[in-house]
C-alpha cells in the first residue's frame, strides 16, 4: 500500500490523467447505458426506413449533412436541437432513429429527446459510418 501511496506522490499529474481517463470512460458508459434506445443495426434502419412511419434525425453539423446523409433525413445539429426542438414536436409517438457519424453525438441528442417526452427512440448502431461500411445509399444537397 505504501508503494501505491509512494507512486501517486511521484506521479501526481501521471495520476490525475488516468483518474480523469477512467472518468470519461465510466461517464460515458453510463451515458450509453442509461440512455434506454435500441441500436438499430443498418439492416433494421433500413426496415423502418422503407415501411415510412420513422422519422430520421441527423444531428451532426449542417455542413456534414450536406455532405451526405439518409433519404428523407431531418438534420438537427445537437448543439441546436433545444432551440428547434418545437421542428419536431409532431413526432413524439412516433419512432425516431437519431444517428450521426458514429454513435457520440447521437447518445447526447437521445438524451435531450427523451428529456422532453419522446418516447420511441433509436439510434443508428455505428452511426453514418457503420451505414455506409454496409454499401448502403446517402444523398447529398
Amino acid at each position: 500500500m505504501s508503494q501505491i501511496i509512494e507512486f501517486i506522490g511521484n506521479h501526481t499529474l501521471l495520476f490525475v490523467a488516468f483518474l480523469a481517463t477512467l472518468g470519461m470512460l465510466v461517464y460515458t458508459e453510463y451515458m450509453r447505458m442509461s440512455s434506454a434506445n435500441t441500436a438499430l443495426s443498418p439492416f433494421e434502419a433500413t426496415q423502418k426506413m422503407n415501411a415510412g412511419e420513422s422519422v430520421f434525425l441527423d444531428v451532426r453539423d449542417d455542413a456534414e449533412f450536406k455532405s451526405g446523409h439518409l433519404l428523407n433525413a431531418r438534420g438537427m445539429p445537437v448543439n441546436k436541437l433545444d432551440e428547434r426542438m418545437h421542428e419536431i414536436e409532431k413526432f413524439k409517438d412516433k419512432d425516431v432513429v437519431v444517428y450521426c457519424d458514429n454513435g457520440m453525438r447521437s447518445t447526447r441528442a437521445l438524451a435531450k429527446l427523451k428529456k422532453n417526452g419522446f418516447t420511441q427512440l433509436f439510434s443508428l448502431a455505428g452511426g453514418l459510418k457503420e451505414w455506409e461500411k454496409a454499401n448502403l445509399p446517402t444523398v447529398s444537397k
